[in-house]
């Protein structure tokens, strides 16, 4: 699987691309939209330029959804820049509610690629925040900046969701840690190691425990290649009661993996699973349309259940 197309809805509005948007055309609602502010290639203006162009131009009083595409004009370069302008700008957007950092393509930059920041400033600039998206995560390698987060306590957060081909494990253990009291979905691409995902499976035992999280409804753990032990541990995890959504999708899924599910706790009171991206065998992909006829099950994206190499949706 490859990001090859940006977002067309966001937080439940449609994305209106502020820089693409035709000459003369008369402008949305501030309100109706969400604004995408994203550099094309050789841009002739940089990302500070355009964030203003958009401050000075568009209501922002009322804007409640922003999402972030290129930041870079050329070559990847830190978010560091970008975040600054965006959390010095908080006081012009009081209503935003939704962010999403990072709609960008593979041909414009491998989510690998994508150099980040420490992107904890914006939960102190936006108090009122319910969603926040981030893509990309950074490598250690040639100097590239890798994504980092402090643990905090954040009042309003109710979605958030991070997109990686390897998620840091300072990161994945950062959430773990925070407080988030109004939280009712978070999804984690957590990745592979050869791409920056130090993660282990002991760092998700935060959000498997049931304590750490209390509004907490919908839960992905995915695009992992041990997404067999992952499995393994929801079978049990006392969380999984409440959820009403579980994703274990764009995984290394095995029926190993889905065989802990079958003999684990009741599945039947969710309203979807997703395991979509994986590596099950026909048999045992009716076991689970057998075991769950009334939850909405995502088996798509079957790959050889005896392929050799086994891989995630998601890496470079």
């Amino acid at each position: 699987m490859t990001i090859n197309e940006h977002i067309e809805e966001f937080h439940g509005l449609p994305v209106h691309d502020f820089l693409a948007a035709a000459e003369g055309a008369a402008p949305p609602d501030p309100a109706a939209v969400a604004w995408r502010i994203g550099l094309e290639y050789d841009s002739p203006v940089t990302f500070a330029e355009a964030w203003q162009r958009f401050l000075d131009t568009v209501d922002t009083a009322r804007v409640t959804a922003v999402v972030i595409g290129n930041w870079a004009p050329e070559e990847p370069e830190p978010l560091t820049g970008a975040l600054a302008a965006i959390v010095a700008a908080a006081g012009r957007l009081p209503a935003l509610r939704a962010l999403f950092l990072g709609d960008i393509t593979f041909e414009e930059c491998e989510i690998s690629w994508l150099q980040m920041c420490d992107i904890t400033p914006l939960f102190t600039a936006y108090p009122q925040l319910e969603e926040l998206v981030v893509r990309g995560a950074g490598e250690d390698y040639e100097g590239s900046t890798r994504l980092a987060l402090s643990p905090l306590r954040h009042e309003r957060l109710r979605a958030l969701r991070f997109e990686s081909g390897g998620l840091p494990g300072a990161v994945v253990r950062a959430v773990g840690a925070c407080d988030f009291p109004a939280l009712e979905r978070l999804e984690l691409w957590l990745g592979v190691a050869s791409y920056g995902g130090d993660w282990t499976t002991a760092d998700l035992a935060p959000f498997l425990g049931g304590d750490a999280l209390p509004a907490l409804r919908h839960l992905g753990l995915q695009n992992a290649e041990q997404q067999d032990e992952i499995a393994a541990l929801v079978a049990r995890a006392p969380v999984v009661p409440r959820l009403t959504g579980l994703a274990l999708s764009m995984g290394a899924l095995t029926d190993e993996g889905a065989e802990a599910l079958l003999d684990g706790q009741p599945l039947t009171h969710l309203s979807t699973l997703d395991l979509h991206h994986h590596y099950l065998t026909e048999q045992t992909r009716q076991r689970l349309r057998d075991a769950l006829p009334g939850v909405a099950l995502d088996l798509s994206g079957a790959e050889k259940p005896d392929d050799k190499w086994r891989y995630v949706a998601v890496a470079e």
